[in-house]
């Protein structure tokens, strides 16, 4: 497939029609995920350390259900994908002969009055430039650029490593020196061989990992989506030269984006912005961003790259070891090319969440819903009694939510009243809840609603656990 012959995937910058946000203010998102413990401002109590997060009881949920679903359709439903869980520290030179310790680096400038410095690229009037032109010296004073904070002059762009650099061993020296990883792919890269051997497979095969990685952003924010600890989902596919990696490439762009929507993300709020030819990184033969329209305009989501054989090439370079493919079929010796689709599980959850976000009136009441994917929603069931003082009904509630906590994420609440429990379910995302009330112990049936129609039907106790296995299997892409 072609990915220009798919009328909806958008080769573009900014659309004729700019998308409206889901959201318009971002700290609505932000006040929610605190206040039901979705994302919580790391070491709060003592004041917080800036662009680093703890996600909460209904975070971890969330961001593992996003994992589980990347790793699904990645792994679990193809025969050519297999997984991998590289280390965090790996060799320096790994990071020498990939290039980034010498190019991987962002334009920074500095404000000469408060001292605050900012990456060249997310001052206001930047938007458009080309990476040659944020690295031309004069670029500042020639578009006339102040700090955003208090309008100071700044100084010309300068070149910062987003490295992190720290030391193995009992003394800080040079020989100790080693690095945590910026990205998974390369553990994919130095492993190919292993992998390729163990796993027995041919060209063309995959590797998937999901894992930790950690740059020094120069000027992180906009919540989790710009971090200095965050978390990818990322996939290496080896493959034939040329052709081969044409043919990837075309595969995996529309399957990614299509991706996102089967989950519930708006199709109004993605597009695919080709890299021009001086945007492309060092390594790329091609290059498309999956973006998103989040309310601080449109961002990368996730990035599709034509790798070539950069990466395979320099690492038997450098390591004098043979990474090259004998192919029986044909007699022929080649270095596989990369294809790599590389997302970030903190990115991907943030947009669920942003996406799903919505606020409605019934019966002259706002209610607040998270109009979650049932696959990626913290809770699938609420369990809740009418009566808390009744102790029949709450040991018949527990002893529901104990069964279905055998197959899927359930919770039991009686904190409030019936309607405000339904309420606080529905901001969270939970597709489904029950009520256990005084009927149930006559007719040993329960109460299901909805969390969108808001309908409600009721259904044997003894048969809960299918009924809703049923409902999940139905929603799965």
């Amino acid at each position: 497939m072609s990915i220009t012959a798919d009328p909806s995937i958008t080769l573009a910058g900014t659309p004729s029609v700019d998308a409206t946000p889901a959201v318009a203010d971002l700290d609505v998102i932000v006040s929610l995920a605190k206040r039901r413990g979705f994302v919580f401002p790391s070491s709060e109590i003592y004041g917080g350390i800036n662009a680093v997060w703890d996600y909460g009881p209904l975070g971890v949920e969330l961001k593992n259900n996003v994992k589980r679903a990347w790793w699904r359709s990645i792994v679990q439903e193809r025969n050519d994908v297999v997984g991998l869980d590289a280390g965090i520290l790996m060799h320096p030179q790994v990071w020498r002969t990939s290039g980034h310790v010498g190019s991987f680096s962002d334009p920074l400038v500095e404000c000469t009055a408060c001292k605050r410095r900012y990456r060249l690229d997310e001052l206001p009037g930047t938007d458009s430039l080309t990476p040659l032109q944020l690295a031309e010296a004069d670029v500042v004073t020639r578009l006339g650029l102040v700090c955003p904070d208090c309008e100071g002059s700044l100084t010309a762009p300068r070149r910062f490593n987003l490295m992190f650099k720290t030391f193995m061993g009992p003394v800080e020296e040079d020989a100790a020196v080693i690095y945590l990883r910026p990205e998974t792919a390369q553990g994919a890269y130095v492993q190919h061989k292993n992998v390729r051997d163990a796993a027995r497979k041919k060209i063309p095969f995959g590797i998937a990992q999901v894992g930790k990685s950690f740059r020094n952003e120069i000027s992180p924010g906009n919540f989790v989506f710009r971090m200095r600890e965050f978390e990818q989902m990322e996939l290496q596919m080896f493959v034939r030269p040329e052709e081969g990696a044409t043919a990837a490439f075309d595969e995996w762009l529309p399957r990614r984006l299509e991706w996102y929507k089967a989950y519930g993300v708006s199709p109004a709020r993605l597009r695919a912005r080709e890299h021009a030819p001086d945007e492309l990184a060092h390594y790329a033969k091609r290059a498309i961003d999956v973006e998103y329209r989040f309310p601080f305009g449109w961002k990368e989501l996730e990035g599709v790259h034509n790798r070539g054989d950069f990466d395979l090439s320099r690492h038997a370079a450098e390591s004098g070891e043979s990474l090259s493919y004998f192919d029986p079929s044909t007699e022929q010796t080649f270095t596989p090319w990369v294809v790599e689709a590389a997302a970030g599980a903190d990115r991907a959850a943030f947009t669920f969440l942003i996406d799903a976000y919505r606020e409605e009136m019934v019966r002259d009441e706002k209610r607040v819903v998270l109009g979650l994917h049932p696959e990626l929603a913290p809770y699938k069931v609420a369990v809740l009694p009418l009566l808390k003082k009744r102790d029949d009904l709450v040991e018949l509630a527990h002893r529901i939510r104990n069964g279905l906590s055998r197959e899927f994420a359930a919770v039991y609440d009686d904190t409030a009243a019936i309607g405000k429990l339904y309420r606080r379910q529905d901001e969270i995302g939970t597709p489904w809840c029950i009520c256990v009330d005084v009927e149930s112990m006559e007719d040993r049936a329960v109460t299901v609603r909805d969390r969108d129609s808001m309908e409600q039907e009721r259904v044997s106790v003894d048969r809960l656990e299918d009924y809703f296995l049923g409902k999940l299997r139905a929603a799965r892409p």
